[in-house]
C-alpha cells in the first residue's frame, strides 16, 4: 500500500525543524548509501548531534501517535529519520532501501517532505508500482509512506532546494497485504461507529480486526 498522509507534522513543528537544519552540518549522502546506492545518491545529509537527535525524536513521537499512520504502518520500531538536502544537480537514482539497517528489518518506508513544493522545481519522489511510475511531491508536513520493498527514486532538482526527512517502520505486521486488508477493515469500523455509534455488526467488525490482527501480529 503506498499512501500519502497530510499534516503529518504540524506547521510549527516544521518551523522548528527546518531552523535545526539550518544550523546543521550537512555531508555527502553517499556516506549513508549501501554499495549499490552510493553508485546513484547524490544528495547531502545532515550530521547527527545533539540537536539533530531531538528533532528525530520529535518527529518519531509525532509519527507514533498520528492514528493514520499508526494505523497504516502499525509501528513497533521507527528507525531515523535521516534529515536530507537536495541542491540543483543532485538526486536519488533508482534503488531499493536496505531490508536491515542496524539490525532491524525495514517493513515501510516514508518521506517527510519539509519544503514547500513551489520553493523548488524537480525533486519528486517516484514510486514503481505495477500501475506504472507515481510521482509525488506533497506540501511541507505531508508524509508518502510505501512498502520498503518498492523499487523508487527522486528525481533531479532543477531549482531551489529540496529539505526532506527519510526513515522507516519495522512493523508488528511484517507483510503489506495483511497492514492494508487491516487498515482498510479499521477504518470502515471507525465510520460505521461515527455514523450509526456501537452496533452488532460493529461488534463483529471488531472481532474480526482484533483477531486477524493477533494472527499475524510479530510482537
Amino acid at each position: 500500500m503506498i499512501l500519502a498522509i497530510a499534516d503529518a507534522l504540524p506547521s510549527a513543528d516544521i518551523t522548528e525543524v527546518r531552523a535545526g537544519l539550518a544550523t546543521a552540518t550537512f555531508v555527502d549522502g553517499k556516506t549513508t548509501a549501501g554499495w549499490s546506492a552510493k553508485l546513484v545518491k547524490a544528495n547531502l545529509q545532515a550530521v547527527d548531534s545533539p540537536e539533530l537527535q531531538r528533532l528525530r525524536h520529535l518527529v518519531q513521537t509525532r509519527l507514533f501517535d498520528h492514528a493514520v499512520f499508526a494505523l497504516a504502518t502499525r509501528p513497533k520500531t521507527i528507525l531515523g529519520p535521516l534529515f536530507s538536502r537536495y541542491e540543483p544537480g543532485h538526486e536519488y537514482g533508482p534503488h531499493v532501501d536496505d531490508a536491515v539497517m542496524g539490525g532491524v528489518r525495514t517493513d515501510v518506508s516514508f518521506t517527510l517532505f519539509l519544503s514547500a513544493p513551489e520553493s523548488y522545481d524537480g525533486g519528486e519522489l517516484v514510486l514503481d508500482s505495477p500501475a506504472g511510475a507515481e510521482a509525488f511531491k506533497l506540501d511541507a508536513g505531508n508524509i508518502i509512506a510505501y512498502p520498503s520493498a518498492t523499487l523508487h527514486h527522486v528525481a533531479p532538482v532543477t531549482r531551489g532546494q529540496r529539505l526532506a526527512a527519510v526513515g522507516w517502520v519495522r512493523s508488528y505486521i511484517r507483510h503489506a497485504a495483511q497492514r492494508e486488508l487491516l487498515f482498510e477493515l479499521e477504518t470502515a469500523r471507525r465510520r460505521l461507529f461515527e455514523r450509526e455509534g456501537k452496533t452488532p455488526e460493529g461488534d463483529l467488525l471488531a472481532k474480526c480486526a482484533a483477531n486477524l490482527l493477533r494472527m499475524w501480529c510479530q510482537d
